[in-house]
């Protein structure tokens, strides 16, 4: 197990360019399983969840090839299907959600599926309901295996059919419409999830020959096509790490820039820390955050205490939803932030508590955190990262802190985010890796 030792109160300065999003690229990565033609993805980040897929994929006889630092060509033309009956595979399914991705082209193009019960954030329940409803209504077959831990699936050929998910499921979302796109007739998805990934995801898939419309709402149309061919894509920045540089740069009281966030993607996100009193500045396609001495936490109109909750897009995305509860400690004002998916994921407050701050734990979904102003900072201390966005909010918050802080299991962080110490500590912060 690695940590990570961090002195606090150190200002940064300089740019960072977002690398590319991780979301996005577990989907695609899966899609390459759909055609025997070759595929060229850029912008890949360098990150344990993407490199772990990527080596899942090999095992299944993908050719890869590494074209530039964040290039990648990949081609699914012989793939070895008793693979998925191997002990690796097993081990390394269950280690990433991701993999439950591969479900959706492997029904459509070999018209199997065996996929580990998947593994990822211990953030609270995380069914795939959604999925194998979607799947059994183009007319899969499934049953877990309680011996293996796993979920089997298998279909002649799908056929194309209406599907009203039961929630607007990014995964679940991306999953059925690379099934749809090799299924028999029109699949029509009703409440799909309309993330820029899902989004990002229909044009690669129509580049490769799928006739997919309504690309942008949450009423996507299906017409199912023979084959796929190959194509080019690039991903978009991510827009978690964007928003996690925001929060770092308020509560370092620090001056960066960020390159080519892809504005028009972000959505609400630079709004969420406007309403915590963050001064965003944009040039062209580039985010300015300069030094915050103090930040004021809007209320309603009414006057009433400023809520932040998450929803399905264009709503606010809840992988933000920690780092803006940590800026907000170091606001003027009261908020009470509202994480609607999660159970687990507000759980990583005592570890602020433990740290000076001033938050009410109400239960497992809701936070109401009182802004000290900066009058009392942080304190450094000692803590765990539970998962991926929680691990890189206690990160913020130590850089801010004064004093020493250690965060044991940066294992967790490495899955989301490229090279964080080496990127941050290029600008001016200081961050050692112990192993």
């Amino acid at each position: 197990m690695s940590s990570f030792r961090i002195v606090g109160g150190k200002q940064l300065m300089g740019e960072l360019v977002p690398q590319g999003a991780k979301n996005e690229a577990l989907q695609v990565l899966c899609a390459c399983l759909l055609t025997d033609q070759p595929i060229t993805i850029s912008n890949i980040p360098d990150i344990v969840d993407v490199t772990n897929l990527i080596d899942i994929l090999k095992g299944f006889g993908v050719e890869i090839t590494k074209l530039g630092d964040d290039t990648y060509q990949l081609k699914a033309a012989k793939i070895d299907m008793e693979f998925m009956n191997s002990t690796e595979y097993q081990t390394k399914g269950s280690r990433i959600r991701g993999s439950v991705m591969m479900i959706g082209p492997m029904l459509a193009r070999f018209g199997k599926a065996f996929i580990p019960r998947p593994g990822g954030d211990k953030i609270g329940r995380r069914r795939i309901d959604t999925h194998l409803m979607g799947f059994e209504k183009l007319g899969a077959r499934f049953r877990f295996d309680l011996k293996k831990n796993a979920y089997i699936l298998s279909s002649e050929k799908l056929q194309g059919g209406y599907l009203l998910l039961d929630e607007a499921s990014v995964t679940g979302t991306a999953n059925i419409v690379m099934a749809a796109t090799l299924a028999k007739g029109t699949t029509t998805i009703y409440n799909a999830a309309c993330e820029p990934y899902v989004q990002q995801l229909c044009m690669m898939l129509n580049r490769m020959g799928a006739k997919i419309s309504g690309i942008g709402s949450n009423l996507l149309s299906i017409n199912g096509v023979d084959s796929l061919g190959g194509c080019e894509h690039r991903l978009l920045p991510d827009m978690i790490e964007v928003g996690s540089f925001i929060g770092l740069a308020a509560m370092t009281r620090s001056n960066i820039l960020l390159k080519n966030v892809n504005y028009e993607q972000l959505g609400i996100i630079p709004d969420s820390f406007k309403r915590l009193g963050i001064r965003i500045d944009k040039i062209n396609d580039d985010i300015l955050i300069k030094e915050h001495e103090n930040y004021t936490i809007d209320t309603f109109i009414d006057g009433s205490i400023m809520t932040i909750a998450d929803a399905p897009w264009p709503g606010l995305t809840p992988d933000l939803l920690s780092v803006l509860l940590v800026v907000a400690t170091q606001a003027k004002g009261s908020v009470l932030i509202h994480q609607k998916m999660f159970e687990s994921r507000l759980f990583f407050v005592d570890k602020l508590i433990d740290m000076g701050a001033q938050i009410i734990l109400c239960d497992p979904h809701r936070a109401t955190v009182i802004g000290i102003d900066r009058k009392y900072p942080l304190r450094g201390t000692i803590m765990t990262s539970p998962d991926i966005r929680a691990g890189v909010s206690l990160l913020i918050a130590a850089m801010s802190a004064s004093g020493t802080s250690i965060i044991h299991n940066i294992e967790q962080i490495d899955r989301g985010y490229q090279d964080i110490d080496k990127r941050l500590n290029a600008i001016g912060a200081e961050i050692e890796r112990i192993d």
